[in-house]
């Protein structure tokens, strides 16, 4: 098979990477290794996060364009109050993480409709659920990519620009382009919160998230084995046991107690989500709902839906990035998620002085086909794990703390780069890590997407298009997030289509160089 465009990974970057270039008049295959396109918004079903100002600007035209879809869906197809369909800002779930909580099925949908015209007229081709196993390279170049399908067999797609969208970083290894894992040291960049040594082992947790509502019944699920474990875990950062209402504020790192109240009698429609003014998180249960059933009309939802994707799942016994036991770190991040919910179904204290909430069922179906992940695994968890952190190129310009932090900036702003080809908002928000570091918090100024952090330093035609740029541990915490992954590979596509156009390379800090092969048509 054959493209001007690869596009490894289906995540939000590898979409929006797919339609820059098919906008550009490209031809483009996209792979996907879970059955849902959209990655952490859909598979992996973590509500978007984003800045305040989100309604208003800080987001590419395409990417606003998928938060009017995702409403417009809402009040073509679902059983909305008036006031709900009236409501400019529609919040479906009224969460308290972000003025847009959604089912992440929805987001599915107009993901697919935004790609639909393209596959019908033959310029895209989508690979699902393929993941990529090999690659061939030429000197500095990349000349082909193989993968296998979940069921079985191989294909192999060379195209003249490959995009790493995946949430690892796949590629990177697979064709031997330069990169880092973990926290560079102080000495490496200069950041006031790295550590005097580099650590490539430390790395942000991983988290398998899940949905769930309340309803009448006992839908308690079976005592996982691992349950004992986990009931016991106390990680020494973090005032008690994981499984509680009680965790470090990732802000003070003072201990706070969360509540917990399903289908508080709330109104939705007063819900402010502004991360500035209120976390969003002091009821677990409102801080991700993604349906709130006071939006639409009565009986249509028995329950608010609510997505766990909480303090407690996050698993940071291990990195699941370059460990040879990486599987069996993701099934006890799995395993951890399932007892949590078996803590919350038997015994989670309840406002009453009782224990354990029976009622909370798990949604598989609101996740995807029972959750099933590539091994078949998942039995109503999320397709995906959450990856927060990914292996990063070594850059042409690598961003640091320093270019964008508050504390360092102040009232200048971040760094203005010549180079920019996006925005993005975001506190740098690190949860606790692998190498058992507790959360870092820190805040940062409105900042920007340098193009030199999408040039590998010497691999030609390989572009990141995720959160694998040339960020670190640190300031992959604000770039990690929907909408700056949409922007970055929005930027990665572009710039594809615009080195097969006028017949360049992108070179790092130099003039650009014949395209390859010189003889193929522009």
């Amino acid at each position: 098979m054959a493209a001007d465009v690869l596009v490894v990974g289906g995540g939000l970057g590898g979409v929006a990477a797919a339609l820059a270039a098919l906008r550009a008049g490209r031809t483009v295959v996209l792979t996907e290794e879970y059955d849902w396109l959209g990655g952490q918004l859909t598979s992996q079903a973590v509500p978007p996060d984003e800045h305040t100002w989100v309604e208003q600007f800080g987001v590419t035209a395409s990417y606003r364009a998928l938060r009017d879809g995702i409403r417009d869906y809402y009040r073509r197809y679902y059983p909305l109050t008036d006031a709900a369909r009236r409501w400019t800002h529609l919040n479906p779930g009224a969460g308290g993480v972000s003025r847009l909580c959604h089912e992440p099925a929805v987001a599915k949908a107009v993901l697919e409709a935004m790609l639909q015209p393209y596959r019908g007229s033959g310029r895209l081709t989508v690979l699902q659920p393929w993941k990529a196993t090999a690659a061939e390279t030429d000197g500095d170049r990349v000349t082909a990519v193989t993968g296998r399908y979940r069921e079985g067999g191989e294909t192999t797609i060379t195209a003249r620009y490959v995009l790493d969208a995946t949430e690892t970083g796949e590629l990177l290894p697979l064709t031997g382009t330069e990169y880092v894992t973990g926290f560079e040291s102080q000495d490496d960049t200069g950041e006031p919160s790295a550590p005097a040594t580099a650590q490539p082992g430390n790395m942000q947790a991983v988290s398998v998230c899940f949905a769930v509502d309340h309803v009448d019944g006992d839908h308690t699920i079976d005592r996982p084995d691992a349950y004992g474990f986990w009931r016991a875990y106390t990680p020494p950062f973090w005032g008690g046991p994981l499984l509680s209402w009680r965790s470090p504020h990732p802000r003070t790192l003072e201990i706070s107690e969360r509540s917990f109240t399903p289908n508080p009698d709330d109104d939705p429609l007063r819900v402010l989500a502004d991360q500035r003014v209120n976390p969003g998180d002091a009821n677990l249960w409102t801080f991700r709902r993604i349906a709130a059933r006071n939006l639409f009309t009565p009986g249509a939802y028995a329950s608010d839906i609510s997505l766990v994707n909480w303090p407690m799942i996050d698993y940071f016994e291990s990195p699941v990035i370059d460990v040879p036991d990486a599987a069996e770190h993701l099934s006890r991040a799995r395993e951890l998620s399932m007892s949590v919910l078996y803590w919350l179904q038997t015994e989670a204290p309840r406002p009453d002085g009782g224990t354990g909430f029976p009622g909370l069922r798990l949604r598989g179906d609101v996740t995807g086909t029972g959750g099933a992940g590539w091994d078949g695994s998942g039995g109503g968890l999320a397709q995906a794990p959450y990856i927060r952190e990914s292996r990063r190129i070594l850059a042409d310009y690598t961003v640091v703390e320093q270019d964008l932090s508050h504390a360092v900036r102040g009232d200048k702003g971040s760094v203005a780069y010549p180079d920019s080809v996006g925005v993005g908002m975001y506190r740098i928000d690190l949860h606790p890590s692998t190498g058992g570091d507790t959360y870092i918090d820190v805040p940062s100024s409105p900042f920007q997407i340098p193009l030199g952090a999408l040039l590998p330093r010497r691999v030609e035609n390989l572009l990141p298009a995720a959160k694998n740029l040339g960020t670190t541990h640190i300031t992959n915490g604000c770039y990690r997030l929907h909408p700056v992954e949409w922007n970055i590979g929005e930027a990665a596509g572009a710039l594809a289509a615009y080195c097969l156009d006028v017949r360049t390379t992108p070179a790092p800090s130099g003039p650009t160089l014949p395209c390859w092969p010189p003889s193929s048509p522009a």
